[in-house]
């Protein structure tokens, strides 16, 4: 195992899930994964929608709050923020944290239009993320 990773947005319902699924699908063996959010929510139905379309059923994951990691002393090597660095900011310093990686997607909370417009959207953004975990897995293959 390479590492602990903890995939973090503000509300831990749609980017930073995708984040996590998509890591364990294709590096769960070399990573610990966990997601969490700021001010956790509820998943977001366009996010289970076009996971789904992976074929990666995300609909009965849990919601974490990131400051009830750090209370209970979890430790990750890799933070990854998954929203705007405005919100990213907010994060607690996990201590033996090796890096903090900030990666902007739009948040599919946010989208706005029909129901297929928005899961358009959304398709753009679990897109972008895959693209970014894999990016993240070829970057780390050598550890």
């Amino acid at each position: 195992m390479v590492g602990k990773v903890l995939f973090l947005c503000v509300h831990n319902s749609a980017r930073s899930q995708m984040a996590e699924a998509y890591l364990k699908k294709f590096a769960g063996d070399k990573f610990h994964v966990e997601s969490a959010g700021l001010q956790p929510g509820a998943l977001s139905p366009l996010a289970i929608e076009v996971m789904k379309e992976e074929s990666i059923d995300i609909s009965q994951n849990p919601t974490n709050d990131v400051f009830k990691f750090f209370q209970e002393g979890k430790l990750f090597q890799y933070v990854v923020t998954v929203c705007d660095q405005k919100a990213a900011e907010q994060c607690p310093i996990f201590p033996m944290l090796r890096k903090k990686i900030n990666w902007s997607f739009d948040d599919p909370s946010q989208f706005t239009g029909t129901h297929e417009e928005k899961l358009q959207k959304t398709r753009l953004v679990r897109d972008q993320i895959k693209e970014a975990v894999l990016g993240f897995i070829k970057e780390h293959e050598k550890d």
